[in-house]
């Protein structure tokens, strides 16, 4: 399993428009191979951070979909970014 978790960070003032703008890549994404979770979501003390959660089966499954990658007027909005990759070789319940 692959978990892209992080945060990303754009103008505070564009936040929710930029959210509102990723409501199809977020469809999209649950809808694909693979894709066991994927969310974007603000954060609740920084007003300028969203925070980053994916959640995929494989390193193809994860490839396919991003193969197009961001919107050029979304990749411009982000200010700067801390993503990072993740294997997970188990998962346990709590």
């Amino acid at each position: 399993m692959i978990i892209i978790a992080g945060k990303l960070w754009v103008d505070a003032a564009d936040r929710d428009a930029y959210l509102a703008g990723c409501s199809r890549a977020v469809e999209q994404a649950r809808s694909a191979v693979g894709c066991l979770d994927f969310a974007l979501s603000a954060d609740l003390i920084e007003p300028d951070r969203i925070n980053v959660y994916e959640r995929w089966e494989t390193d193809e499954d994860l490839a396919r979909f991003r193969g197009a990658g961001l919107e050029p007027e979304q990749a411009a909005q982000i200010r700067d970014a801390e993503v990072s990759k993740y294997r997970v070789s188990g998962v346990e319940a709590p």
